[in-house]
């Protein structure tokens, strides 16, 4: 995969996972970008070690899988994010 293909599956998977969770996400495009990116790896992973890497068509499983993973380190990202944000502005 090349890095400009992996930039845009990182932006659109990371900003359906943004619209999937619910509330307000307070992380800046840059990273939902990066964890669309480590969400399509894992999801990659995933499809890899269940055996439906590369099927005939179109991959619905594995995409499904990536955007779980996307889906998961954005929420978690978030969090991060968040209490990271929060301690720079209490100190």
């Amino acid at each position: 995969m090349s890095w400009l293909w992996a930039i845009i599956v990182g932006l659109v998977l990371g900003l359906l996972a943004k619209a999937i969770i619910p509330g307000k996400q307070q992380i800046p495009l840059w990273l939902t970008v990066i964890f669309g990116i480590l969400g399509s790896i894992v999801g990659n992973a995933v499809a890899a070690g269940i055996g439906v890497e590369d099927t005939k068509g179109i991959d619905w499983i594995r995409h499904l899988l990536q955007l779980i993973g996307a889906v998961v380190i954005v929420g978690l990202g978030d969090m991060l994010w968040a209490s990271m944000k929060g301690r720079k502005q209490r100190a």
